[in-house]
């Protein structure tokens, strides 16, 4: 394996240069304060962020996501409520919505648990999606608003090119070479 490193003088230190003028920037180029809005914003209501960064299209998709996981949550929690409720009857010696008029049932003791730990189970991890939902929302506003801010225009470009080596035909070699072309 071999490596090249390659130096060069620096030419850009000039003595006794003077600026006249007034120079201006352009203050909707660099905000520094934007990543945290956009975050701020995101906390406050999610998606919200994401309308600040201009990005419409993330904000159905925000909503959709954490209105899907809190559906699930619910739904979960109604149903481990409903068998809970019913096992502690049964418990109590009364009768339970699973049981039928004729006194025969419809899931066993062993079922009732076994349900309400699923359906616990479920309804903690519909909580955890949400919660991590609500979090990468957040942190999404805060990048994008800190990419926003780059350059991007088509003078930056990334070309990789293969060079062989003169020296020895003989040995395959894999490389990479950046150039910057201003």
């Amino acid at each position: 394996m071999s490596f090249g490193i390659n130096a060069q003088k620096d030419s850009t230190q000039v003595d006794n240069i003077k600026a006249t003028g007034v120079i201006k920037i352009n203050s909707n180029y660099f905000n520094p304060l934007s990543p945290s809005k956009a975050a701020f914003y995101s906390a406050i209501l999610p998606g919200l962020g994401q309308i600040y960064n201009k990005k419409y299209w993330k904000a159905p998709v925000v909503w959709g996501a954490m209105g899907t996981s809190i559906y699930f949550y619910l739904d979960n929690n109604k149903e481990y409520n409903r068998y809970r409720t019913a096992f502690k009857l049964r418990e109590a010696g009364l009768k339970d919505e699973f049981t039928n008029v004729d006194g025969s049932l419809l899931i066993s003791r062993n079922g009732l648990i076994s349900a309400q730990k699923t359906l616990k189970s479920n309804r903690d991890l519909s909580l955890l999606t949400t919660l991590v939902f609500y979090v990468l929302q957040i942190v999404e506003a805060s990048v994008n608003a800190h990419l926003l801010q780059f350059n991007t225009n088509d003078n930056l470009s990334f070309s990789p090119t293969i060079i062989s080596n003169s020296n020895r035909f003989e040995i395959p070699k894999i490389g990479l070479k950046f150039k910057l072309s201003f």
